[in-house]
This record gives structure tokens, sequence and C-alpha cells, in this order.
């Protein structure tokens, strides 16, 4: 068990099998009694940069979501290396497979959620994945030769990584989730600044036009002048909406098929 920072709140330290590797987590378990639903949070980043933070999972699990945030391979003790959207989504997978197991979790109601590097995350797993509610990418990734291009600074860790794009173009399309629209399992909610200088506003610009045609449920929140990071007030206001997204599309599946 961690120090709570939210009343009301639990924050564990969690240790758990993903091929073969002890992958480290976080969960955020809120103290109301009965199943809950709850949130695989698909962390951002790489590395140091981005890590997982109790603060933000905590305020994520006062809305009475149950909320587990794996490190990926190869961070905070955890084996393995981190492939920046490679092998790691393995991590992710085996994560559903623990919430499912969990008797405190409403296993027809957990959804996805993911920021930056974690939005490309999210929707790898709901293009690959069945099961979830719905999905959230927030500030998300969603091209990653369009990051390539926007990130200098990120371009010698993509390199040892993924690859030149010049010789290894596939790395990069397999990483580069708006090319799997028509295989999103699940509805999308695309939360993006549109003055976001580190994800270009184009990833959500291109992933909704692309789930648009594809015919796949979709909405997209621009946040005029945000940048990547949202201000207190603006986070504080688009988790309450995205926290009443999610639960009308819970509702909605619950609702009767004409």
């Amino acid at each position: 068990m961690l120090p709570p920072v939210q009343p009301g709140v639990t924050l564990y330290d969690v240790t758990y099998d993903s091929e073969g590797h002890q992958v480290k987590a976080m969960l955020a378990v809120p103290e109301q009694a009965g199943k809950k639903p709850a949130l695989l949070y698909c962390r951002g980043g790489y590395k140091k940069v981005g890590k997982v933070r109790a603060e933000r999972i905590s305020q994520m699990a006062s809305f009475g979501y149950v909320v587990l945030a794996p490190h990926y391979r190869g961070n905070e003790g955890g084996e393995g290396k981190d492939e920046f959207g490679g092998a790691e989504l393995h991590d992710l997978f085996a994560a559903h497979e623990l919430l499912l197991s969990m008797d405190v979790v409403d296993a027809g109601r957990i959804s996805l959620y993911g920021f930056s590097r974690g939005g490309m995350m999210a929707l790898l797993v709901a293009a690959k994945r069945s099961g979830f509610q719905s999905a959230v990418v927030w500030s998300g990734v969603t091209d990653l030769l369009l990051t390539y291009e926007e990130r200098a600074d990120l371009r010698k860790m993509l390199n040892r990584i993924v690859g030149d794009p010049q010789k290894n173009r596939e790395g990069y399309l397999a990483r580069s989730p708006w090319l799997l629209a028509d295989r999103m399992t699940c509805p999308v909610l695309i939360v993006h600044g549109t003055a976001d200088q580190n994800v270009g506003v184009q990833h959500a610009k291109q992933l909704a036009e692309a789930m648009a045609a594809s015919g796949k449920a979709h909405e997209l929140w621009l946040a005029e002048g945000a940048s990547h990071l949202f201000g207190p007030r603006e986070i504080e206001d688009y988790t309450r909406r995205m926290f009443d997204w999610i639960m009308n599309q819970e509702e909605a599946a619950r609702l009767p098929q004409t």
C-alpha cells in the first residue's frame, strides 16, 4: 500500500506478469462498497518522462473508478524493455486481464485512457482487443511518423528504438493507430488542445477523420488555445466532462438494442 493523496482513495504498488516479465503498476481503488467500473490508464512519455502520477490517478479514482496504471516493462524496477508501442502492448493486455480478475471490478465496465504517448497505446489496444466500454485519448499521439517530423528532440530516441523511418517505415506505421480506425472495438473520445506544441492537433483531427470514414463512434473535443498540458481548471473541467461521457457510453450499452 502507498501513502494516500486523495481522501477516500487507496493506492497500491502492484507487480504482475506479462509474457514472463514482472511489470510494475500503480493501482487506485475508491473506498465505496460494491463492484466498480475501471479505467486502464496508459501512461505517456518514456522512462522517467511522463511517469504515472499518484495525484492524477487518485483524482480519476475519486469519480468511483478503479484505476490501474502500468509503468510498462523496463520502468520503475520492472523487467524487460520499453519499445515505445512495441511488445509492451502486452503489458496492457495483461493489465486488462488483471482488472477482469479483480472482485472489486465490474468486468463489463472497463474503459481505456491514454495521455500523449499513452493515447497511441490506448488506441492500439482498442484496435487489437475487445471488451472495453470506451477509450479516451487526451493530447494523444496517433501518427508516429508525424511525431518524428514534429519532434526533433525525440528523433534520437525513436531512431534507437524504432529505427530510421526511411529504413523501417513499417515500424512507424505499426505504431500509428489512426491507420487502424476501422478496427476500433469501442467508442473513442478525442480531447486535444489547439495550441499543443508537443503533439500537434493534426493527430486528433486525422484520427477523427479516419474514425468518421470508417463509421466508428467517436467524439472530438478541441480545447481552444490549450497546450499539451492543460491548466488546472481545464484539467478539472475536461476530466469531469470525460467521466460524464464515459458514463453515457456505459448507459447506452445497457439500453436494449433495436
